[in-house]
């Protein structure tokens, strides 16, 4: 008998920063002595770059189309502090689904036990959060991951995508699908920004697990190829996603969320509008008192 193996996705719309926040994830648990298994899940094939120096890596369905029969150690690189990372890649540019490529590459890595054999503390699952349906729900509704969080701004359209990530989890939560462990909180530099999305996981009985700074340290380090904890290990933001990796590290009960319908996440971003606007203007002062 194998010891447990935490299984993670992280989600979030693309651009929003959930690639940056997933590998400095990785890099600080590696670097605190875990082993790690990053897997890409965005057809874009780049989630594990920074941490192969802003290499790129063959993915599973690329090593798939040139032979049927793959074996699943040629998908696996190793990167910072010996980091395991893997891409499951997509189709052809419009042909296919790209959800397939998760479906495929997860079902490879299991049929030949791979996350037993390399001895892993962690499988964290970066995941395009756009779509959750389809290969992109796979973590989710077969409890392939059992904790999701997902990266969110204050932005509108990155909390819609958060919020339909929990109705996804909400829906596989009676047949065993993986459940909710928190809003990580990104690009988070003001106070009514960390106010905005205090209330929405508020309305939605989660949590956020931490709040990210948007830093050009991050810039800096993403630039030269590399994570933050590689590239600025003694700088406040590699503090900030050690203490994020931490709070993941110690983990251990996700839940059920309550995503808002349609209609009252509308009416709840049309107050938060002019609550900003009552700011702005200088009529309220305390952004405590326009909440």
């Amino acid at each position: 008998m194998g010891k447990e193996i935490k299984k993670i996705a992280v989600y979030g719309k693309g651009g929003i920063g959930k690639s940056t926040t997933t590998s400095n994830i990785s890099a600080a648990l590696v670097e605190a002595g875990y082993k790690v298994l990053q897997f890409g899940c965005d057809p874009k094939s780049d989630s594990t770059n920074t941490l192969r120096d802003g290499k790129y890596i063959p993915t599973v369905l690329d090593l798939l189309r040139q032979n049927a029969k793959v074996d699943a150690h040629d998908a696996i690189f190793q990167g910072f502090k010996g980091v395991y990372c893997v891409e499951a890649g997509g189709p052809a540019p419009g042909v296919g689904c790209a959800g397939r490529g998760i479906i495929t590459a997860v079902e490879l890595l299991k049929q030949q036990h791979i996350f037993e054999e390399l001895d892993l503390d962690y499988v964290i699952f970066d995941v395009l959060g756009d779509v959750v349906c389809g290969g992109f729900a796979v973590p989710i509704r077969e409890g392939i991951a059992e904790h999701v969080f997902t990266v969110s701004s204050s932005d509108f359209m990155a909390i819609y995508a958060a919020n339909n990530l929990m109705k996804g989890i909400q829906k596989y939560s009676n047949t065993g699908g993986a459940l909710f462990g928190g809003v990580i909180a990104n690009s988070i530099n003001n106070q009514y920004q960390q106010a905005i999305l205090d209330d929405f996981v508020q309305q939605t009985g989660t949590q956020v697990v931490e709040y990210i700074p948007r830093s050009i340290t991050v810039t800096q380090a993403e630039l030269s190829g590399r994570t933050t904890i590689e590239a600025q290990p003694n700088s406040k933001q590699a503090d900030v996603y050690r203490s994020l990796a931490k709070k993941i590290h110690d983990h251990t009960e996700s839940k059920v969320p309550t995503p808002l319908d349609i209609d009252a996440l509308r009416e709840w971003s049309a107050k938060w509008a002019d609550q900003l606007l009552a700011i702005e203007s200088g009529e309220v002062r305390d952004i405590k008192s326009a909440i």
